[in-house]
């Protein structure tokens, strides 16, 4: 039985290539089952998977007798193989091109996928798309909102870091993406600017920090934003990962003058 091996690439094409490469054998006479042809995975970012190739080495070629006539082989094999690398050409094509087929414009390609992502939540769902120095805003307007949105935004907080994750990998230059649901986002960040405005009061007047549970980058965004001009207080986020804690922590110049104050109305 003649030995094989497995190679691996990112499309057939490729495991083909890198086992011609590293055998030492060509293209033409290289011998293969497909056993995987891959995936490009959502968008080419999620889940992919590499093509693998099973390699039927050649058996070694006896010393034919002179006066021994060559039969040769009917080439249906040959034929069958070729097909075979057709097809797993073909099919990487196809792949690629659900990724390519993106515009490389950070605005149209944003929209693009988050039409493409919402589509497949709701319908009827139309994008409007605010763009600033600072930021792409990706308005989205009908269709179901509450699942768009999800418990406590959840929902909504994974479909942006899906699109910002695909487009900052198709876009050299970092855009900074944002996507709101029926002004579910705004509603939220004013509600957040609120809360920081009365812990950062509740801070100096205490003189000890004020703790703001788990939140995500974007919120904790919000809350520094919010206080960076309050001389009384400074933030800083605590913790690793994604989700960190928020701590306010009023400032020892602030305090010290509050409480001498103090003493002297007394």
């Amino acid at each position: 039985m003649s030995p094989r091996l497995e190679f691996e690439g990112k499309s057939v094409e490729k495991a083909v290539q890198k086992a011609c490469e590293e055998l030492d054998i060509p293209k033409e006479k290289l011998k293969h089952d497909v056993i995987s042809y891959g995936s490009s995975g959502i968008f080419g970012l999620v889940g992919t998977k590499k093509a693998r190739i099973r390699v039927i080495l050649p058996e070694p070629t006896p010393v034919a007798d002179p006066e021994t006539p060559v039969i040769g082989k009917p080439n249906g094999s040959s034929q069958k193989q070729e097909m075979k690398v057709e097809s797993a050409s073909t099919h990487t094509k196809l792949n690629d091109f659900e990724i390519s087929r993106f515009p490389d414009d950070p605005v149209d390609l944003g929209r693009s996928v988050l039409q493409n992502i919402i589509d497949r939540i709701t319908t009827d769902a139309q994008i409007s798309v605010d763009e600033s120095s600072e930021r792409i805003l990706f308005n989205v307007e009908g269709g179901n909102a509450a699942v768009l949105i999800g418990k406590r935004g959840q929902t909504l907080e994974a479909i942006q870091y899906l699109v910002e994750k695909i487009v900052n990998k198709r876009i050299e230059a970092r855009v900074r993406l944002q996507i709101d649901v029926e002004g579910y986002m705004e509603t939220r960040r004013t509600n957040l600017q609120r809360l920081a405005e009365r812990l950062a009061e509740k801070s100096k007047r205490t003189g000890k920090p004020v703790t703001i549970g788990q939140m995500n980058a974007q919120d904790r965004r919000v809350v520094h934003l919010t206080l960076k001009d309050d001389n009384g207080v400074r933030t800083q986020s605590m913790g690793d990962g994604y989700y960190r804690k928020l701590v306010i922590f009023p400032r020892k110049s602030f305090s010290q003058k509050k409480n001498a104050n103090n003493i002297t109305d007394l």
